[in-house]
């Protein structure tokens, strides 16, 4: 990625076309703005467009992944508590769930549909209740997600164009 206007970029599983505005009177930021995602910086600096893009997705990330880690919890019968939530850059892993049960998401997720955030959620959630990938972990994915395979499927074909 170069992060110049005219590259497209993904949030929530649909492409939008990159517009970088040099202005040295509008503040510095970014904006999802009529189909485009807009970054507004004083002088043109593909480096500068790129961090502060990180920083855009990371933040979109944590109340995204919030909302719908709310959503998903009503769906688990086994948590009697909301988890802990934490965003952290990975570069192998959509999410993970340490052994005192706080759930880790990769800020790139947000670039991909709900399903798909929603899947990784489910995934993580489960290995509350199974810290592993036995018979029983996914019994109980099929049990909360029953077509969780395909969404999975979806995702690991988006991980080269996502995670860029």
């Amino acid at each position: 990625r170069r992060y110049v206007s005219g590259e497209s970029h993904y949030y929530l599983g649909k492409q939008y076309l990159l517009k970088v505005n040099v202005s040295k009177t509008q503040p510095q930021g970014v904006i999802l703005f009529r189909g485009k995602i807009e970054v507004t910086l004083s002088n043109k600096d593909s480096s500068k467009v790129r961090s502060l893009m990180l920083a855009w997705y990371k933040a979109k990330s944590k109340e995204i992944f919030s909302k719908r880690l709310d959503a998903m919890v009503e769906q688990t019968l086994w948590i009697s508590e909301r988890p802990e939530l934490r965003v952290r850059t990975m570069q192998t892993q959509w999410g993970s769930c340490s052994p005192n049960g706080r759930l880790t998401l990769n800020p790139h997720l947000v670039k991909t549909s709900r399903e798909c955030i929603d899947y990784v959620l489910l995934h993580e959630l489960c290995h509350i209740a199974e810290h592993n990938h036995s018979d029983k972990f996914y019994r109980l994915m099929n049990r909360v997600m029953p077509n969780w395979e395909k969404t999975k499927d979806k995702l690991d074909g988006m991980a080269t164009r996502i995670l860029l």
